[in-house]
């Protein structure tokens, strides 16, 4: 492993594995940037699968790590899991002017911007799909071509459209509580005019997951294993997910995604962590 790349931060023994953390510099996003990966036991045999978790608004890379318990599944199945941050961090990174909870940093919508200030450094579509997978697969024993992605609100919206813009590095998606149509919810009508500019520009659309359900290919549907859980009692469900719209969409596209409403469950991680298993399990089946 290259020092010069990485620089170690965390380490910790969990069910048999490593569960580590590095900080490097990404050119990409013109700073230093933070990830963790968990390497299962099986990964000092032979090189591993791996899933790519992408987290919600406010989070790190941490937060998984320490509140969804996947270590122990992601042991089981012998799965690496990196866990990248949720936005560029660091000094002359610019945040929202009034520090909302809901853009700049914590917030990155795992979108390239195009709009200044913001440009210079949100590049997290790119740091997702290019960069950090780049160096994961230099640097860890991991098998890139058996890769997988999942998240969480933000992040389920993250891995959602990045795995239906690039359906031939994927092997399956899966999101908890995703916001799936950026282009009609606050979060995501603040986030794109603001990173991407006014939506008359017509870039929009590629960053919402059901407009992206629209205008798959029969390849796509046929090929790209979708699934997707959202708890019934979540506070936002109603004003920032569209959980509903999404099902409706496939329906009419004939996109067969597994889409479930939890009884019960609300945004937290304590949803997050009653389902992991089941989560990395279907993916399982796809990175074999």
């Amino acid at each position: 492993m290259s020092e010069s790349l990485l620089e170690e931060i965390g380490s910790n023994l969990s069910f048999g594995g490593q569960q580590l953390r590095y900080r490097h510099h990404s050119n990409i996003l013109n700073c230093d940037m933070t990830f963790s990966i968990y390497l299962p036991p099986q990964a000092k045999q032979a090189p591993v699968p791996v899933l790519y978790w992408l987290s919600g608004l406010t989070c790190s890379d941490e937060n998984f790590v320490t509140k969804a318990g996947a270590q122990q599944h992601a042991a089981e199945y012998g799965i690496a899991i990196v866990c990248p941050d949720t936005s560029p961090r660091g000094e002359g990174v610019p945040d929202d002017e009034e520090s909302a909870y809901d853009f700049g940093l914590g917030a990155g919508f795992y979108i390239n911007a195009t709009e200044q200030p913001w440009a210079t450094h949100y590049q997290m579509y790119d740091y997702v799909v290019e960069e950090l997978p780049a160096l994961i697969n230099a640097e860890f024993p991991v098998d890139g071509s058996k890769v997988a992605i999942s998240g969480h609100s933000m992040g389920g919206h993250g891995a959602l459209t990045v795995a239906l813009k690039n359906p031939e590095r994927y092997c399956s998606v899966s999101a908890f509580s995703p916001i799936c149509s950026p282009i009609n919810c606050p979060w995501g009508q603040k986030a794109l005019s603001k990173y991407i500019g006014d939506e008359s520009q017509g870039h929009w659309n590629s960053q919402d997951t059901v407009e992206l359900v629209k205008i798959a290919d029969d390849q796509l549907k046929q090929s790209m294993p979708v699934l997707v859980d959202q708890g019934d009692a979540d506070n936002f469900l109603a004003e920032q997910l569209n959980t509903q719209l999404l099902i409706d969409t496939a329906e009419q596209e004939g996109f067969p995604m597994q889409i479930r409403f939890q009884s019960g469950y609300d945004h937290s991680y304590f949803f997050i962590a009653s389902l992991i298993g089941e989560h990395i399990r279907f993916h399982s089946n796809y990175l074999r």
